[in-house]
């Protein structure tokens, strides 16, 4: 089956937060992390089948869900999971609040390293948390952990969670085996538990790279860690809202659910539905995605590397390019690139939300045309 990823989708003047946020300006939104294509179309027509039966009461997910998850687990990652460790959740943004809930009481601290997508610096303070942090280092391959720092940060903290992003939003950074098991020591020795997410995980596109999940290093590891999952990203289904965790270690599920009690909604019946077809039957569609998003992170990187003041290291998962414009905003004499971008009609992500100001990032799943378009500005901006 051929996918046309070109086809133009009219979002603006729709529902569609990503586009709202410039509701009659000529601004190219490229920001939120929203893909501008349609779902693949077995999740549509699954979608269409559960409409049409009519009933929308309350509901549970039914075995062949749950199946969909084992299967795709096992079938992508080797990874044989018990269906007791699935814990449902509306949404992986949830589930990193629900994770700073349930390890560790008020006032504890939670690492993560930035930059880093926004919800990991705000879940642990709207949970009472301290957020503690070390940047990420680059060299001229791309982002890298300062581990040693890591390890100092770790040790006068007393944090009690690691908060993982794996691939890495926004750098786009795969983790590789042997920074996962340094990662991995660093939580043996400082006792913590691991919440990772690994939402991106279908979003690999560095040729020879593969998503290794942080969990399936070794079962002791696995009794620390709490796996966020979803499919919103991979197959562009975010606003049905369903995601999961995968808690191994009983304990710590049970904790988990202790905290989300009362407090966080079922998954909806559309969002499951979807989540079923996305995993069971968009093998095909996926692998068309990635080819479409790989030629689409190259005309990026050429656009990029054309422009002075601009730097961009190598993207090796997710459809987000993350662009150092700290030099192009101090020849101009700029506080804030993305402001600067925007009078030029394109919408970025502001670096600062991610704790990295003069950055930006930009979403490049969207149709080519339009991308052209996006690039075309961002040299025109650059000219000025």
């Amino acid at each position: 089956m051929i996918f046309d990823f070109d086809a133009p989708i009219e979002r603006a003047g729709s529902d569609s937060v990503k586009w709202a946020r410039y509701s009659g300006r000529d601004i190219i939104p490229l920001w939120v992390a929203d893909m501008d294509f349609a779902a693949p179309p077995a999740v549509i027509e699954a979608l269409h089948r559960r409409i049409d039966h009519g009933v929308l009461g309350y509901n549970q997910p039914t075995p062949g869900q749950v199946d969909a998850v084992l299967g795709y687990l096992e079938r992508h990652f080797g990874w044989c999971i018990d269906a007791e460790w699935i814990v449902w959740l509306p949404g992986l943004v949830s589930g990193l609040n629900v994770a700073c809930r349930a390890v560790g009481t008020a006032g504890d601290a939670v690492f993560t390293a930035t930059p880093i997508y926004p919800p990991f610096l705000s879940a642990p303070v709207d949970s009472a948390r301290r957020v503690v942090s070390a940047p990420l280092v680059r060299d001229s391959a791309g982002w890298l952990w300062d581990f040693p720092t890591v390890d100092a940060v770790l040790s006068t903290s007393e944090a009690k969670l690691f908060l993982l992003c794996h691939p890495h939003n926004p750098t786009g950074r795969v983790w590789n085996e042997d920074e996962l098991w340094q990662i991995a020591a660093l939580a043996e020795k400082h006792d913590l538990v691991v919440c990772s997410d690994e939402i991106h995980n279908g979003l690999i596109l560095a040729p020879h790279h593969r998503h290794r999940i942080f969990a399936t290093l070794a079962p002791e590891l696995a009794a620390r860690t709490i796996t966020l999952m979803a499919p919103s990203k991979t197959f562009n289904i975010p606003g049905l809202g369903c995601a999961f965790a995968i808690i191994p270690d009983t304990r710590l599920r049970r904790n988990f659910c202790h905290a989300l009690h009362g407090i966080v909604p079922h998954v909806n019946a559309l969002g499951l539905v979807a989540t079923e077809a996305a995993l069971t039957q968009c093998d095909d569609w996926q692998a068309a995605l990635l080819d479409y998003l790989r030629s689409n992170l190259r005309m990026v990187e050429r656009a990029v590397s054309a422009i002075a003041g601009l730097d961009m290291r190598p993207v090796e998962a997710t459809y987000l390019a993350w662009i150092d414009a700290r030099e192009f905003a101090a020849d101009r004499g700029m506080a804030n690139p993305a402001r600067w971008f925007e009078q030029y009609g394109l919408g970025l992500s502001d670096g600062s939300d991610f704790g990295a100001p003069g950055f930006v990032r930009l979403n490049f799943g969207t149709r080519r045309a339009l991308l052209e378009e996006a690039l075309d500005r961002l040299g025109q901006a650059s000219s000025r």
